[in-house]
């Protein structure tokens, strides 16, 4: 279970370019072990807060503190509590797996003598022991997905920021790789903020969800509590959906609906559209 020890806190963050607000006013406290999810259409400014969260860029405005202590005054502190998976595979293609998280171990520092023991352990994390001595460019895009997850396990951070984990893969490589990402969260009880296009892995995977518009908070709860929030039930029929409390009450005003329709459990999908009144791109 998550605790109640927090391991990030930001407050007031604020980011702009040019005439642009990417990020405005944004808090946020997680708390170790948590798993919390960013949810927004493209350009809402998910990336742009996890640049500000990992050091890429700096903030115009507002704080962000790690386990109690200033993130930029004690940077180097700070970096090593935190793993990043980024949108993209930068794994180097004609090393193999092992070559590729020594050369990361290296970068982090860690002691020659304990970097096989870690390497080792990350790789059966991944279930890729069997393949450590193969180059990259001969492994699956679920194979190299899962390196870039583990490679940033290798220092033990205590909270991982996962920029659309799971972006581009087909369906049971994804179901793998939640697997993966909740195993870590649980066994380790490494906090977690996760970007997803995805809604139904924020549903599936989040302890609480954050819904971000045009670099602001509007919505800030756990899913149950934010799909309760617009209703239990939806009722789609024609170009219109209504939401209630009750089954029984969807199928009394379905009753009155000409043509096709259906009632379904409301999701948080929903929910995004409701507040949004955007889909999101995938």
């Amino acid at each position: 279970m998550p605790s109640d020890k927090p391991i990030l806190q930001v407050r007031a963050l604020t980011k702009r370019f040019g005439q642009k607000s990417a990020v405005r006013g944004i808090d946020l406290t997680i708390n170790e072990g948590e798993f919390w999810g960013l949810l927004g259409a493209n350009g809402a400014g998910k990336t742009t807060t996890i640049k500000l969260l990992t050091g890429l860029t700096r903030p115009d405005s507002g704080e962000i503190q790690y386990r109690g202590r200033d993130f930029f005054r004690f940077f180097r502190e700070a970096k090593k509590l935190i793993g990043v998976v980024p949108q993209q595979n930068n794994l180097d293609r004609d090393l193999t797996a092992n070559e590729n998280l020594t050369l990361h171990a290296i970068l982090h520092g860690i002691p020659r003598k304990h970097r096989a023991e870690r390497i080792n352990e990350v790789l059966d994390v991944a279930g890729l022991t069997e393949y450590r001595d193969k180059p990259v460019k001969t492994f699956s895009g679920g194979m190299k997905r899962r390196l870039v997850v583990v490679r940033s396990l290798l220092h033990h951070p205590r909270i991982l920021f996962l920029d659309e984990p799971t972006s581009g893969l087909d369906p049971q490589i994804r179901r793998n790789l939640w697997e993966l990402i909740q195993k870590i969260n649980r066994e380790q009880k490494t906090a977690v903020l996760m970007t997803t296009h995805y809604i139904e892995e924020a549903e599936k995977l989040c302890h609480r969800v954050k819904i971000i518009s045009s670099g602001q908070v509007i919505a800030d709860d756990t899913p149950e509590q934010l799909k309760k929030g617009i209703g239990h039930y939806v009722l789609e029929g024609g170009e219109q959906e209504l939401f209630f409390k009750t089954m029984q009450d969807a199928k009394d005003k379905q009753k009155t609906v000409h043509g096709e329709s259906s009632v379904r459990e409301v999701s948080l999908e929903d929910v995004f559209i409701k507040l949004t009144g955007k889909r999101i791109n995938v």
